[in-house]
């Protein structure tokens, strides 16, 4: 019987090795106070041993260690990294977590972030850290249900996606900043106004969240506007689009005589898959610049538009090599193996579609299939290819002549897309009603120059 009593007791004191069950009350701690103020706020989660036997945690660390904005305390020992803890069988124990943030430190980014790595029996788990950094409006998966008004008293921060409701308007005025997670797509199934204004200060401007170098400036930094098939009645003027994955998509038609979307002075840049996607749909944009993306314009799948004085430039750069046309325009879609066709009615004018040092011999493409209308017209365009767009009526054109734009480094990622004195696109459009340049400037009363940009 003692001999019994003895192993019974050895057995509990072991430690379990190998494959041993660890869990955790959460995944991501979240701090979502928005401090106006410097403070500090703890939270705690706590660790399970999921074993009939002791564990051993090797060691419970901040990966910023020392010089994180997060504190850790374990069981009443403080981090940033605290060893050899041991957990009792079906038991757990406490790690209190903390975060001190001076907010109106213009160096912090919107958000914090950090994680505890708990080390045990030779394997990782991992628990996220995210905090409020300078002082904005934040947003978590937020869907918007009643009309809403965004004005520019603090930036905006998306986190896991916005979603504008069926019915329902986001009005966002002039110089407002809003700044989308990699995992947050804005997502328009009402109605979105943004109401721009030309100078710089107070333009609307859509972008990622990561703002320290070299994140900044990566395409692909968040999902992007995606307007959907009930929406209705868009327009974004003096908006700035930048660094998404793809920037602005509009699908299906209008449900009403007015287009889905309608863009007027706005800049699409440094998107990776594509700057604008038009599905079967219906966009009206004037004097827009569309720069540097994978494929800056697709219009795909039949529908309506009607493009005047718009540039489309592409120059292959470090981060977005140019291989694809900068703008291609179809009556069809392929889904695995099924093909749609749909009527298209595309119209542009005094427009510039240009890239010179890509894989791409034409960077205008039109392509049919279907029997339906084939309506795509390009009048007082200036573009470069190796062949004409096929099935268009086309006067005016200005073919594989550089436009001379005032300024391109590629090296220093700086383009500047006004046009110099001597180029071939000055005086060479037609009168439109749009009197107004990208730069809010005025356009030539007579003949206005080609692209987003009037010579001053």
């Amino acid at each position: 019987m003692l001999t019994g009593l003895l192993l019974s007791a050895c057995k509990k004191n072991t430690f379990i090795t190998g494959n041993a069950n660890l869990g955790t009350s959460v995944d991501t701690l979240h701090f979502d106070t928005v401090f106006t103020t410097t403070g500090s706020v703890t939270q705690f989660l706590r660790i399970y041993n999921q074993n009939d036997q002791k564990l051993r945690l090797s060691n419970i660390s901040l990966s910023g260690g020392t010089a994180s904005a997060f504190r850790i305390n374990v069981d009443g020992t403080p981090g940033p990294s605290v060893k050899n803890i041991e957990v009792e069988a079906n038991d757990s124990l406490y790690v209190f977590v903390s975060v001190s943030i001076d907010p109106t430190s213009a160096n912090l980014p919107f958000v914090i972030r950090d994680s505890i790595r708990i080390e045990y029996n030779g394997r990782d788990r991992w628990v996220q850290l995210d905090a409020w950094g300078q002082n904005a409006h934040f947003f978590r998966s937020k869907v918007i249900k009643s009309d809403e008004t965004w004005t520019n008293d603090k930036p905006y921060v998306i986190l896991g996606g916005l979603q504008v409701d069926t019915n329902v308007t986001l009005t966002i005025e002039k110089g407002c900043r809003i700044y989308a997670h990699a995992d947050a797509p804005i997502l328009v199934d009402g109605t979105l106004r943004v109401n721009g204004e030309k100078s710089e200060s107070d333009r609307v401007i859509f972008r990622g969240d990561r703002l320290d170098n070299p994140y900044r400036d990566y395409p692909a930094a968040w999902p992007g506007i995606f307007f959907r098939g009930v929406s209705k009645n868009n327009v974004l003027q003096y908006a700035v689009i930048e660094n998404a994955y793809q920037g602005i998509v509009a699908e299906q038609p209008s449900v009403n005589a007015n287009p889905k979307l309608v863009l007027s002075r706005t800049i699409v840049d440094n998107c990776y898959d594509a700057g604008i996607i038009g599905v079967h749909s219906s966009i009206r944009a004037d004097n827009c610049l569309i720069s540097n993306c994978g494929k800056n314009i697709m219009l795909v799948y039949g529908g309506q538009y009607d493009l005047t004085n718009c540039t489309a430039a592409a120059y292959s750069n470090s981060y977005i090599q140019h291989k694809e046309p900068v703008m291609t325009v179809s009556d069809f879609v392929r889904q695995g193996n099924n093909q749609y066709t749909a009527a298209l009615d595309a119209s542009f004018r005094n427009c510039i579609f240009w890239a010179p040092n890509g894989l791409a011999d034409n960077e205008v493409v039109t392509q049919k299939q279907g029997n339906a209308g084939f309506n795509v017209s390009f009048q007082n365009c200036l573009w470069r290819v190796k062949n004409d767009p096929a099935n268009i009526t086309q006067s005016n054109t200005i073919a594989n002549q550089d436009p001379l734009f005032e300024s391109i480094d590629t090296q220093k990622q700086l383009y500047n897309f006004r046009l110099k004195s001597n180029s071939p696109a000055i005086n060479k459009g037609i009168a439109t009603s749009f009197t107004l340049d990208l730069d809010g400037n005025p356009r030539n009363n007579g003949l206005p120059d080609l692209g987003c940009y009037e010579k001053q």
